[in-house]
């Protein structure tokens, strides 16, 4: 489900700041507010972003402008923000980021995000997993191991 005026950006320098991403989406209207997603454990950003917009009407512009272009030596993926769909825990073996869960912030282990409901990270880094949205690697869902389609990020 879409967020009114709010964008997912990643592929994110680590050194990228919220401002440094808020001078640069400006041009495509008031940015109200950029979220600089961090890993707890290291104080380090994620390299991935939100984005909310003042006018819901920039994003499509931001997005067709911003997605796949660099900014700090990075290629951006910028899409519409979408909510998780909830659910239990983080899973088990990959948690945020690690194990075979390279590309995002899966799990392995079901629930809120991984092998078998979906959600950002899983197998193929993108968003899914064996599950779920997008699913084992697949450019812009299709399915994969699961039924979902949805973006890969």
């Amino acid at each position: 489900m879409d967020q009114a005026g709010k964008l997912y950006c990643g592929g994110l320098n680590y050194d990228t700041t919220e401002q440094t991403i808020q001078q640069t989406f400006e041009r495509f209207g008031t940015v109200e507010q950029v979220q600089l997603i961090m890993d707890h454990t290291t104080g380090r950003s994620k390299g991935f972003c939100f984005i909310t917009f003042q006018d819901p009407n920039c994003c499509q512009q931001a997005i067709s402008n911003m997605n796949g272009q660099e900014l700090e030596g990075r290629t951006l993926k910028v899409a519409p923000a979408t909510k998780s769909s909830g659910g239990g825990g983080r899973g088990r073996g990959g948690g945020y980021g690690g194990g075979y869960n390279r590309g995002g912030y899966g799990g392995y282990g079901g629930g809120d995000r991984g092998y078998s409901s979906g959600g950002y990270g899983g197998y193929g880094g993108g968003q899914g997993g064996y599950g779920g949205q997008g699913g084992y690697g697949n450019a812009y869902g299709g399915g994969g191991y699961g039924q979902q389609q949805g973006y890969q990020y």
